[in-house]
């Protein structure tokens, strides 16, 4: 599994086919229904924190297995066995444009409790996206090329200074952790605060729902190139199923002047070329999760063609198009 023995001076191990095509899709698919806008331009990011806080703490469980085998391999690679505690978990995709110069992942005062990283790519280089290439400022091996299942680990110190090249096109994917030797930064500690204070704040006349809630709208505005005219961008939860091949429709009418945030609150449904599903969504999150969920398990086409011929999916009627129309009006 392991590419090479580690440099002395520049410590760092690439792991082949450290994570199944499973769990990378898997980890795609909780990407591309949950993500937010991340913390450069044109990258996109899904946190832990983020899960429980838009009511969808069910979709953390695939990161557990992962999470407490790399931090076994860092902790067996680096001779620091039951040192570490995690500090933070990520999924992090850069789309056209995004790229990131040289640093350490350390180089803020505030990061200074980062001991060791853990980056594993989701997608391959040359065939899911053209760019990313990963490169290291001194030591072997110099330049990686992200392939689906691969891992690389490495101090977070200087001795580790890296760069990303600028994504050309489509979205490049990882999963990306720190470790600590600071038990205070230990990220289950924050986690397991949140779920207690997301659970106790459910209201006991509630039945317990797994209905995604969405966060703050502009959590999800993306502006191309980060244009100084915020207005000029889209929802990334529309585009990520327009992607798909998915359009939205509301029943009520709206025009020009209705608060986009709002209607993506609202129940919706979705259309296909020039048919409308029945089944209604509860809001524009929980519709893109179960478009992202049929989409993982190859099945979209099949589902789709099977409510058309149960009768569930009926033509679109010409001012159902136009409602249509107005609802992808994000730009």
């Amino acid at each position: 599994m392991a590419d090479m023995e580690m440099e002395e001076d520049h410590p760092r191990l690439i792991l082949h086919n450290f994570l199944t095509e499973d769990e990378c899709k898997e980890l795609e698919f909780i990407h591309k229904s949950c993500s937010t806008i991340g913390y450069r331009p044109n990258v996109f990011s899904t946190t832990l924190s983020h899960l429980i806080a838009t009511n969808s703490a069910h979709l953390i469980i695939p990161f557990l297995p992962i999470r407490d085998r790399l931090k076994e391999k860092v902790e067996e690679t680096f001779g620091c066995e039951y040192e570490l505690v995690t500090e933070f978990t990520g999924l992090i995709s850069w789309s056209r444009g995004a790229s990131i110069g040289w640093h350490s992942d350390d180089n803020r005062p505030y990061l200074k409790q980062r001991d060791f990283t853990a980056v594993c790519y989701l997608n391959s280089y040359g065939k899911d996206f053209e760019g990313g290439l990963f490169h290291f400022q001194d030591g072997e091996p110099k330049t990686i090329a992200p392939m689906v299942g691969d891992a690389v680990i490495y101090t977070s110190d200087g001795r580790n200074t890296h760069s990303v090249d600028e994504v050309t096109s489509r979205e490049r994917l990882t999963l990306t952790l720190w470790f600590s030797r600071d038990s205070s930064h230990d990220e289950d500690a924050k986690l397991i605060l949140l779920l207690e204070e997301n659970v106790l704040h459910k209201s006991n006349n509630v039945p317990w729902s797994l209905l995604p809630l969405p966060a703050s709208d502009n959590m999800y505005w993306f502006s191309p190139h980060q244009a100084s005219n915020q207005d000029i961008g889209f929802d990334i939860r529309l585009g990520r199923l327009h992607a798909l091949g998915f359009d939205v429709y509301y029943s009520r009418d709206m025009n020009f002047g209705s608060d986009l945030s709002e209607l993506l609150m609202e129940p919706m449904q979705l259309a296909r070329r020039d048919q409308l599903l029945d089944h209604k969504f509860v809001n524009v999150l929980h519709s893109l999760q179960v478009a992202q969920f049929y989409f993982w398990k190859g099945c979209k086409s099949q589902a789709f063609t099977n409510e058309v011929q149960s009768g569930k999916a009926v033509r679109l009627s010409r001012s159902q198009s136009e409602k249509i129309t107005q609802g992808m009006l994000f730009v």
